[in-house]
């Protein structure tokens, strides 16, 4: 009596078997290293990091220490970077201007995440007229010159956070605090019409069955799901943060003169553009990189998140 044989199956289609499924985020990773600028804006920008919170540990030179012998020297071995009109080292002043710039815009760009986060999240969660209410405050604060805003409620609160926080400090929240409240209506928008999209779902009908309040539903089931615009929103929000502050501190508003930012260093040497041209290009060299940079990243972030992209 014949056996029966049993078919073996080909390696290929034992190795198809044994691969693990893709999910939404492995394939947002594929595509995104697929993507050259948003590597190459990645990759820089790590470094642009790492090199401005760990490189003091290891290029100890003082960023405040004079020595007007060395004054406005170009970029030597021993200063790489060359000095200021006070002789002090302008690679050690990038460094810890570079770290107080983007601290400010990371935490500014926390302040405005999480205002339009709840924002958007009311808004597109309940509708009717609580929707209405906060998109006409939405609008009312996307009409308002920012600049003259920041530079008003700098000149109206400066002294008061100053006198309770101290300079340093109280500049500093005084300045995530205005950038981060007024930079939350784009991301409010866009998590309103994420929700709006959502919240008829299965899965949301299925919380509701359940038992589920409306804060779980909303935070727990819906927001995951509106994780791809709110991260696209975050990146270009550091970028938007670490200019607005550029700016207020090239204008002389924004953090005292004693803690130096990429901004304040071009106001600072903006008299010396003619006889010291090097003064003024590394810190503007490394705000254009940095928000070049953040920008490929929010790009690539945004093509590798799309459910429709291919």
């Amino acid at each position: 009596m014949a056996q029966a044989t049993i078919p073996l199956r080909s390696p290929d289609l034992a190795q198809q078997t044994q691969a693990k499924p893709r999910t939404v985020w492995s394939e947002a990773r594929r595509r995104f290293r697929k993507n050259r600028p948003a590597m190459f804006g990645a990759a820089v920008l790590f470094i642009m990091v790492v090199t401005v919170f760990i490189g003091p540990f290891f290029y100890t030179v003082s960023p405040t220490a004079t020595n007007f012998a060395v004054a406005q020297q170009p970029p030597s071995a021993e200063h790489p970077l060359g000095t200021d009109d006070l002789g002090r080292d302008m690679l050690a002043r990038v460094m810890t201007g570079g770290r107080i710039s983007l601290t400010v815009g990371i935490a500014a760009m926390l302040v405005a995440m999480t205002l339009g986060i709840l924002i958007g999240s009311l808004a597109g969660f309940f509708g009717g007229w609580l929707d209405t209410a906060l998109m006409r405050i939405t609008d009312t604060f996307l009409a308002l010159p920012v600049l003259a805003v920041v530079l008003l409620i700098g000149s109206l609160y400066r002294d008061s956070l100053k006198s309770a926080l101290g300079t340093n400090l109280g500049s500093i929240v005084l300045v995530v605090l205005v950038i981060g409240i007024l930079g939350w209506m784009t991301t409010a928008r866009l998590v309103r019409g994420s929700f709006l999209s959502l919240r008829q779902r299965e899965f949301v009908e299925a919380a509701h069955a359940l038992g589920q309040n409306n804060w779980a539903i909303m935070f727990k089931h819906i927001l995951p799901n509106s994780l791809g615009p709110i991260v696209v929103s975050a990146t270009l929000a550091v970028g938007a943060a670490i200019i607005t502050e550029s700016v207020l501190s090239f204008l002389g508003q924004g953090l005292p003169s004693d803690v130096p930012t990429w901004g304040s260093l071009l106001f600072e040497n903006k008299e010396f553009l003619e006889i010291a041209p090097h003064l003024v290009l590394w810190p503007g060299l490394m705000i254009f990189i940095t928000v070049l940079c953040v920008n490929y990243l929010g790009d690539g972030l945004r093509d590798a998140l799309d459910p429709r992209g291919k």
